[in-house]
């Protein structure tokens, strides 16, 4: 159960976007809702489906959620499939939960790119008013690539389980225990990579595979469903 926050005028969301900034953003986020005793959000807005996401981003969002889990974040958000614009995804959230402060991170720029791309805070700061915004600077050396991923675009997969070992598939038949998207490594002529799959939990689990062959741990979900 959630610690009730002391006050409740104050709420903090803390937006993320894919890379190794991620988790310095809800740290620092956490550090001021520990200050003012308020409830704490991390939202993420992404254009993409959920189940579509490649294996880079899926790990960042289940390093996000256990980190929000540990830091007894009140609601980690997640806006998939989202056609709007982030800003305005944002600016949503933050009336519907009644947010008065917004932490972001923003890479240093130089004038002439923001003139001729503009500033996200800027465009933010146009849309909600009356929101204290908190900038946290990002080195452009640390900003995400998805260029670098190792992983080619996922396609649709299955697990069978072969007796105490598991192998993937990628026709639908009976024996099929569980669904979800195969991430193959980028230069391979086999079938490694990550199996990404939901369980009946609902939580999303995640396995390496070699040569078709399940190589990391996979406890078996009774009734599990394809």
């Amino acid at each position: 159960m959630k610690r009730i926050k002391g006050r409740m005028d104050e709420s903090i969301l803390v937006c993320v976007y894919y890379g190794p900034n991620g988790e310095r953003l809800i740290r620092r986020g956490n550090k001021l809702a520990d200050l003012l005793d308020c409830p704490l959000y991390v939202l993420t807005v992404d254009p993409i489906p959920y189940d579509e996401f490649d294996a880079e981003k899926s790990d960042y969002i289940e390093r996000w959620k256990v980190l929000c889990d540990e830091l007894d974040v009140e609601e980690f958000i997640v806006r998939d499939n989202e056609k709007r614009t982030s800003v305005k995804a944002i600016a949503e959230v933050v009336h519907n939960l009644n947010i008065t402060q917004v932490v972001i991170g923003q890479t240093p720029q130089n004038r002439w790119e923001e003139i001729t791309k503009g500033s996200f805070a800027s465009s933010l700061q146009r849309v909600i008013t009356f929101v204290d915004i908190h900038i946290v600077s990002i080195d452009r050396t640390l900003k995400g690539d998805e260029d670098t991923s190792t992983y080619e675009k996922g396609v649709r997969a299955f697990l069978q389980k072969d007796g105490e070992k598991y192998h993937l598939s990628f026709s639908r038949t009976k024996k099929n225990l569980y669904e979800g998207i195969f991430y193959k490594e980028i230069g391979t002529d086999f079938n490694n990579g990550v199996f990404k799959f939901i369980n009946k939990d609902g939580k999303t689990c995640q396995v390496h595979v070699t040569d078709d062959k399940v190589t990391s741990v996979l406890k078996e979900e009774p009734n599990a469903k394809v």
